[in-house]
């Protein structure tokens, strides 16, 4: 299992960007609660998934199921 930020550089900046502007939290999603925080509790119980292979929700970070 391996988890790396997105191929896409483009991706990572705006990302990025967006997490800067809104304090850590997912710029994708508009509560700013801890479960959206970077990384996501969603994308934590991914990465916990040994079936899981994919992007977080904003589409910054990638699981692979194997290294």
């Amino acid at each position: 299992m391996a988890v790396r930020l997105n191929e896409d550089k483009e991706v990572v900046a705006r990302i990025k960007e967006g997490l800067k502007a809104r304090g850590g939290y997912c710029p994708c999603r508009l509560p700013r609660t801890p479960e959206y925080k970077c990384i996501c509790e969603e994308f934590r119980q991914q990465i916990a998934d040994p079936d899981f292979e994919g992007y977080c929700h904003c589409l910054l970070y990638y699981k692979s199921k194997e290294d």
